[in-house]
């Protein structure tokens, strides 16, 4: 297919597998807590790319307490002090445990390397200790994988007016969004110096083409399951107990409560 592009997935083929592939998740998410393992999925792209979404459609139907998303917000002061790596670090899984990081410690290889917040130094500094701590992680048997989405530039801009025209998305443009359009050829360098840097054979890049975003979606979930060895855990035999004969209880009145207005019954 290479110079093709592919027809976009239609919709009843997309949720049908998609479906399949959340049942699929279900089990690695047992298969992990049975296990005990830790598992750190990385997302990363540029701006409107699809993480966000696939992210969502990842963790739609796994239980909250085993698979949580790590999306951290700007450093504190106090933070900006500390080690890089540290205020990732507390976000890791103990064991039995998913955590799904929109955007990463990657940030430093990118929005802070382009826009100029953080110094060359400590840009560079990144680069090297990256690689050892992520060696460091998977030594310590931390499964890590690290997905890059891929959009081209008239995509990015279509996905951007589509969210200044949308009230519900326009919370997920920022003017730093807008900025980012001014400098695609600065970001696009920063992402081929990072992956030279951080493309590394135990924690490998694995890109994602994401101008079509049900495709992408499908095609990060069945790698992220075909990447690692899990199996379905059989599930504990359960059976509804019988209701047990009334003892008399009467329930209070229910002018003594507050209810909800049915707003249901206006529309």
């Amino acid at each position: 297919m290479a110079g093709k592009k592919a027809a976009k997935v239609p919709r009843a083929a997309y949720e049908r597998e998609l479906l399949r592939l959340q049942t699929e998740l279900v089990k690695l998410q047992e298969w992990v807590r049975a296990e005990g393992a830790r598992l750190v999925v990385v997302f990363e792209g540029r701006d409107a790319a699809g993480k966000g979404g696939t992210i969502k459609r990842v963790a739609e139907h796994l239980n909250p307490r085993v698979a949580r998303i790590a999306a951290l917000p700007t450093p504190t002061e106090r933070e900006r002090t500390q080690w890089y790596f540290q205020r990732y670090v507390e976000h890791l899984p103990a064991a039995g445990e998913i955590v799904l990081f929109d955007r990463s410690w990657y940030n430093r290889a990118g929005v802070e390397h382009v826009m100029g917040f953080c110094t060359k130094e400590e840009y560079q500094l990144f680069l090297r200790q990256c690689p050892i701590f992520e060696r460091m992680l998977i030594e310590d048997g931390i499964l890590l994988r690290k997905y890059w989405f891929s959009v081209s530039d008239a995509e990015q801009q279509e996905r951007f007016r589509r969210r200044l025209e949308d009230p519900l998305r326009r919370w997920k443009l920022s003017p730093m969004d807008l900025e980012s359009l001014t400098r695609w050829e600065a970001y696009s360098r920063a992402k081929d110096e990072m992956l030279v840097h951080t493309d590394i054979a135990e924690a490998p890049w694995y890109v994602v083409e994401s101008d079509d975003k049900r495709r992408a979606r499908l095609n990060m979930i069945a790698h992220l399951l075909g990447s690692i060895p899990y199996h379905e855990v059989p599930p504990p035999v359960l059976e509804l107990p019988p209701r047990p004969s009334s003892t008399g209880y009467e329930r209070p009145p229910r002018d003594l409560q507050t209810y909800v207005p049915d707003h249901a019954a206006s529309i």
